[in-house]
C-alpha cells in the first residue's frame, strides 16, 4: 500500500485505539457476511477504493455471491437481499449520510424488527468503524492495488 503517511507509526497511540474498536467489531454478532456487506456499501457511498476492494475480496472469501455483491447499489430494487439485510444497509447509508438523513424514529424500528438492543449497539460499531477506515484511508491517500 502507497500511503502519504506511515499512519500506524507516526500516530500508534491513535491507531491502536482504532484498532481496539476494530477488535470489537470482529467479535459482535452480526453475521460475518452481513459485516463485509455494510463494510463494501459504506465504503461505495464514501468512494473508498481501498476499503472497497479489501472488503468485497473478504465477502468472497465468505462465500457472498457475486449477485449480492454486484447489487449493493441497489439494495431496495429486487429480491435478492432480505429484509433483515435491508434494514441494516438503510441504517448504514443514513448513518453514513447522517447530515443529510440522520437516523429516523421510523428507521431505528424498522431496524429493531430484526436486531436487539445489543445487536444495534453492534451494528451502530460495525457502521463507524468502517466510516472511521473509509476517511483514514481516504485522508492519508490509499488507493486499491490494481
Amino acid at each position: 500500500m502507497d500511503n502519504r503517511i506511515n499512519y500506524f507509526k507516526v500516530a500508534p497511540d491513535a491507531l491502536e485505539i482504532i484498532m481496539e474498536a476494530e477488535k470489537y467489531v470482529r467479535k459482535t454478532s452480526i453475521d460475518k457476511r452481513l459485516k463485509e456487506l455494510i463494510k463494501i456499501r459504506v465504503s461505495q457511498i464514501n468512494g473508498c477504493s481501498y476499503c472497497l476492494d479489501m472488503h468485497t475480496k473478504a465477502a468472497k472469501k465468505l462465500k457472498v455471491s457475486d449477485e449480492k455483491i454486484d447489487g449493493l447499489k441497489k439494495w431496495e430494487e429486487g429480491d435478492i437481499f432480505s429484509e433483515e439485510e435491508r434494514a441494516a444497509f438503510a441504517l448504514a447509508e443514513d448513518m453514513t449520510l447522517i447530515s443529510e438523513k440522520g437516523v429516523s424514529d421510523v428507521l431505528y424500528e424498522q431496524v429493531r424488527k430484526y436486531f436487539g438492543e445489543k445487536e444495534y449497539v453492534e451494528l451502530v460499531m460495525v457502521i463507524n468503524q468502517i466510516n472511521t477506515w473509509n476517511r483514514l484511508s481516504i485522508a492519508m491517500g490509499n488507493h486499491a492495488e490494481v
